[in-house]
This record gives structure tokens, C-alpha cells and sequence, in this order.
């Protein structure tokens, strides 16, 4: 079964970085609009960063000029570039895709 699965994920200190990663497993499909989403602790899942098949981003307010989504050129794989990382980023990031829904989620702890 084809699948999105998330990577990178860790435990980092503030003001540290993360790289994330989403991939279609068992497959080469292309990931076109791809979106990045938080789900902090308590909170509902919230979109983080997009990317559009043009390669058009948007992102949330709280996160603007601290990440950055992109593709690779095959468009096989999207990535979240997080820096500055804060505590309040703390949480499970997850990965979707319009035609295969949602990753399972990769953690993401920030201390303070």
C-alpha cells in the first residue's frame, strides 16, 4: 500500500534545526500540492507550510521566515527546512497529499 511517511523528527534545543522529509513509500509518484501541518499538544492540526505543483509556498504567520517547504526536482520527495525552532513548534508534524491523505507523523520536541 502506498503510503506517505514523514522523517527527521527529533529533540532539539531552542533556537536549533530540523530538516523534515515526506515520501510516497513503495512508490515514485510525484507529490504536488504538499502540505506541512502541526499537531501541537491539545491543539488541532494546523497547516504549517504549502507548496502548490508550481512550486508556490504559502505559510503560517508563526513560522514565516523561520521554515521553509520545498521539493526535490523529481518531485518525489518534500521537505520542511526549520529553523530558529521555538517551543511552541513542539508537537507531531504531518505530511499530505490530496490524493494519498496523511503521513503517520514524525515528532518534533523543542526545549526551552
Amino acid at each position: 500500500q502506498v503510503q506517505l511517511v514523514e522523517s527527521g523528527g527529533g529533540l532539539v534545543q531552542t533556537g536549533g534545526s530540523l530538516r523534515l522529509s515526506c515520501a510516497a513509500s513503495g512508490s515514485t509518484r510525484s507529490l504536488d500540492i504538499v502540505g506541512w501541518y502541526l499537531q501541537a499538544p491539545g491543539k488541532q492540526r494546523e497547516l504549517v507550510a504549502g507548496i502548490s505543483g508550481g512550486g508556490m509556498t504559502t505559510y503560517a504567520d508563526s513560522v514565516k521566515g523561520r521554515f521553509t517547504i520545498s521539493r526535490d526536482n523529481a518531485k518525489t520527495t518534500a521537505f520542511l527546512q526549520m529553523n530558529s525552532l521555538k517551543p511552541e513548534d513542539t508537537g507531531v508534524y504531518y505530511c499530505y497529499t490530496a490524493f494519498l491523505g496523511w503521513g503517520q507523523g514524525t515528532q518534533v520536541t523543542v526545549s526551552s
